[in-house]
């Protein structure tokens, strides 16, 4: 283990121990796998405050959609004047083009000790105890391809695993905006029947692709957790989990605290180029 993660390992071998402990009296043998669901549970408590400000930094996208998009299209070969009108406007908003990513970016060091933790065989000079505890069967240290295998026991227990996270991101995938969906980026210009090669279009064609990818995105945590250990996915998927009901209930609180007419559905009319009244 390198010396630079000696002390957090260490850290989180005695905080997952002692609630293994804790807990024991109510799950048993089970103690350990709970004691890191509730573990995942106390870090996102710790980090509510921060997905509360990035869920209101994505209402805050959500509500300048269209003012993004116009702007792509009005600046499409230029992208230094683009990223300047882009920045003043998410200034403007109080938000980011990288508003939502901070509480996923600060779980990603804890997934990695996790990780490790469940990799290591000593701590401290100690044997690692937690290697001896089992979900269902399947050490919580074991990998997918490790052991047993795929075709075993120890198998069935991370294919339920990888069956859960799956649906989990099944149901973040449908809940993700969609191009002309409320809350996706839409023109508040209708396109004037643009053709190949136009600025239009291709600012279209990107919207298209970045409204796929974050469909796409919350099947990644299921590839993540192939190459995981037991114990790393068991959090993945309480984490991911978390958030799906999170985002809910916060995205709710937000709307609730958003003056009545911001609303993000509604975006400012325009004329259309040309167009007389």
């Amino acid at each position: 283990m390198p010396a630079l993660l000696g002390v957090p390992v260490a850290a989180a071998y005695h905080v997952v121990s002692v609630l293994a402990s804790m807990l024991t009296p109510l799950f048993g043998g089970l103690a350990a796998a709970a004691a890191i669901v509730g573990f995942t549970m106390a870090i996102r408590l710790l980090l509510l405050p921060l997905s509360y400000r990035a869920t209101r930094g994505m209402d805050a996208q959500a509500r300048v959609a269209p003012q993004v998009q116009a702007l792509q299209k009005k600046h499409a070969g230029h992208p230094d004047r683009l990223q300047r009108e882009l920045t003043a406007l998410y200034q403007a908003e109080g938000t980011s083009m990288f508003a939502g990513c901070l509480p996923m970016l600060a779980q990603w060091p804890l997934l990695a000790l996790l990780a490790v933790l469940f990799r290591s065989a000593t701590i401290g000079g100690a044997p690692n105890m937690l290697l001896a505890h089992n979900l269902l069967g399947a050490p919580l240290g074991s990998h997918w391809l490790g052991g047993a295998g795929p075709l075993s026991a120890q198998g069935a227990v991370f294919a339920g695993l990888f069956l859960l996270m799956a649906g989990i991101a099944w149901v973040s995938a449908r809940m993700a905006p969609r191009p002309g969906a409320p809350g996706a980026a839409v023109s508040p210009v209708p396109p004037a029947r643009p053709s190949a090669g136009q600025p239009g279009q291709a600012a279209d064609q990107v919207s298209r692709i970045t409204g796929a990818l974050g469909r796409l995105m919350p099947y990644a945590t299921v590839v993540v957790a192939l190459f995981l250990p037991l114990a790393a996915g068991l959090y993945l998927l309480t984490t991911t989990a978390w958030t799906l009901g999170e985002r809910t209930m916060l995205r709710r609180a937000v709307a609730s605290r958003r003056p009545p007419h911001t609303s993000p559905a509604s975006p400012p009319t325009a004329r259309r180029p040309g167009s007389r009244q």
